[in-house]
């Protein structure tokens, strides 16, 4: 297997120097600088708790670079979740209790496209997305990817190969009607155009 390209990251000098010569001796991996010539793969980033300078890191590192990030802290009872993940996390580790093997097999993972999560803290996040879901979305008759139902089935028929004209009759809805929600779909999503909109809710998994 290749070596994965780390980045470290520690709100603690200290921290930062002993998680990168901890990694620099592992042959599994490659030390990099974050904003060098050589981009990582994955970043690491060890903070005792998620105070609002990490959270800034955190988003700020998420709009810069789009790359997976293996979370290292103590204290995550309060913590954000949704937005942790959403700036781009993958993994969460117990910064007091993780071991080097572990730390390393999170950093593959991640590299990887998988995620590593403790049991609690998987369970709080799955809560929050439950309520994310009861509270937000499906008063606005939205799904979990932000798509609501007549939506979806648009882009499906688009994925099947079905015009514009042909859409309208199987849905019984106006030529004008099926364009404004592709139009709608991709301006509040941020899409290109169709096909980015299509893709976007295949890699949703909701068509």
């Amino acid at each position: 297997m290749a070596q994965v390209r780390v980045a470290v990251h520690s709100t603690d000098p200290m921290g930062y120097v002993g998680l990168s010569y901890f990694l620099k001796a592992r042959p599994e991996v490659q030390v990099v600088e974050k904003d060098g010539l050589t981009p990582p793969d994955v970043i690491v980033f060890s903070t005792e708790r998620l105070t609002s300078e990490a959270m800034g890191w955190l988003r700020q590192t998420s709009a810069d670079r789009r790359v997976p990030i293996v979370l290292m802290a103590t204290a995550l009872t309060d913590a954000p979740l949704l937005a942790v993940v959403e700036c781009g996390v993958v993994a969460i580790l117990p910064r007091t209790a993780v071991t080097g093997e572990q730390l390393v097999d999170s950093i593959q993972a991640a590299a990887n496209g998988s995620g590593v999560m403790p049991r609690d803290v998987l369970g709080k996040l799955l809560k929050r997305v439950e309520m994310l879901q009861r509270d937000v979305l499906a008063p606005n008759g939205l799904n979990a990817a932000g798509l609501a139902p007549r939506e979806v089935d648009v882009l499906r028929l688009i994925a099947e190969g079905w015009a514009t004209d042909e859409i309208a009759k199987e849905l019984r809805y106006s030529e004008r009607t099926v364009k404004n929600v592709i139009h709608h779909v991709t301006n509040r999503l941020n899409l290109r155009n169709r096909a980015h909109a299509v893709a976007y809710a295949m890699r949703a998994g909701v068509i």
